[in-house]
């Protein structure tokens, strides 16, 4: 099997295939900090430049920030993908060197469409001085970049303020009469790629999603507001994307077959869901089991949704929308993968081990390995990291944990 026909027979509860080798990712400073203690460099990160190809809030969020400064090394608050999360992504590069040197698998690529503002809006420069850069991004939402901490930039100004902005936005920048406009110049020569891949193929993705997108306009204090105060504007935006969703994978499906749907919420904090059951039911449901709904009627079952956190309650609920899997299972918040696996025996997982805690040394990582290699037992289960790998665990730490635990993972296929 290539790689595409052994993820999909992983997540057909297919124990003999061996699961994929990934990571969730790794901040810059980590893999800057593993160079030097020895991790060869082959093939150092590169950022995707503005101009490297179609510019999307898909693959080029936060790219004016990643590069307004020429260094030589990445900046310590990006990240580099390593499969567990999708390429491309929010101006993050790719992971070669830890791959390789593990002998880990190639990433999922997600389809580089516009799913949101359409034409997108020229990034602007408002101010910048040796320590801060400001500007507006594709998506129209005014930010702040710390040039020295280097990490992701800080919204200051949300493109949506109310109902008059909102529509503006809607009539000027979410027409369903220019889909076409959302495609790359280059879509008929990915589209032969996409027909001879190896890969897992995905849409959607960061920052698309029945919660995550409103947070990402709006901020989350303002959508907490809107849900009580102005739930016509929320019910009109959930409704909005979910018809331009569902227009724009309805071209790519006429084009091309697709392997998993990624829905980006980030809804739960340390704590649990960050919204009630009841907000959840009202305003999100009814759009999930419509999409999810149209997708499954096109042969698109795999649909996973990403949140950090603790979202053990909450899983229900997504799967009554359709979700059939969710990541990265954050244990470092409390979610237990062997309960999760007893209490939701068809969901599909990926994630679920506590990076901070590869630090803590061998015994440690043999601990938190057995759930592991339990829950692979039972199948459709990608273990990685249950975010991107902070720069406290050494290098010395990670090569005892990557190689237990690609052990662990021949041994559960044979």
């Amino acid at each position: 099997m290539n790689q595409r026909e052994r993820f999909l027979e992983i997540m057909d509860f297919n124990t003999s295939a061996a699961t994929m080798k990934w990571e969730f990712g790794y901040w810059g400073e980590t893999l800057d900090k593993w160079y030097a203690a020895g991790l060869p460099k082959k093939q150092y990160p590169q950022l995707p430049q503005p101009t490297d190809s179609f510019a999307t809030p898909t693959s080029h969020l936060y790219s004016p920030a990643w590069t307004c400064v020429k260094r030589d090394t990445l900046p310590r608050g990006i990240a580099a993908m390593a499969g567990g999360l999708y390429w491309p992504t929010q101006g993050f590069p790719l992971d070669y060197d830890v791959r390789n040197f593990f002998g880990m698998d190639y990433t999922q690529i997600l389809v580089n469409v516009n799913l949101l503002f359409c034409p997108v809006f020229e990034p602007q420069v408002i101010r910048q001085d040796e320590r801060t850069f400001e500007y507006r991004d594709v998506d129209n939402v005014r930010r702040v970049f710390l040039k020295d901490e280097a990490t992701i930039p800080t919204p200051l100004e949300y493109p949506v303020k109310d109902w008059a902005s909102w529509q503006k936005l809607k009539e000027e920048r979410l027409s369903l009469k220019n889909i076409k406009d959302r495609f790359p110049d280059n879509w008929d020569e990915l589209v032969k790629s996409y027909r001879n891949r190896d890969y897992p193929l995905a849409i959607g993705g960061y920052p698309h999603g029945f919660f995550g997108t409103l947070v990402h306009l709006m901020g989350y204090e303002n959508l907490f507001i809107a849900y009580y105060d102005d739930p016509r504007l929320v019910h009109d935006m959930l409704s909005t994307f979910t018809e331009l969703w569902i227009e724009v994978y309805s071209e790519v499906l006429s084009f091309t077959d697709i392997d998993l749907v990624q829905i980006w919420e980030d809804i739960s904090a340390g704590t649990g869901s960050m919204v009630s059951p009841a907000i959840i039911r009202e305003f999100m449901l009814p759009c999930y089991k419509r999409f999810t709904g149209f997708l499954k009627e096109r042969g698109v079952d795999l649909i996973f949704v990403d949140t950090d956190g603790d979202c053990f309650d909450i899983i229900p609920l997504f799967i009554e929308g359709g979700a059939t899997g969710m990541y990265p299972m954050e244990a470092s918040c409390g979610m237990d993968i062997v309960k999760v696996r007893k209490a939701f025996p068809k969901l599909k997982m990926m994630g679920g081990i506590p990076k901070s805690e590869i630090a803590l040394g061998r015994a440690r990582i043999d601990q938190m390995l057995e759930p592991v290699e339990e829950v692979l037992k039972t199948g459709a289960f990608i273990p990685f990291g249950d975010h991107f790998v902070p720069p406290e665990v050494p290098w010395e730490d990670f090569q005892y944990y990557r190689n237990k635990l690609n052990e662990m993972i021949d041994k559960a296929a044979r």
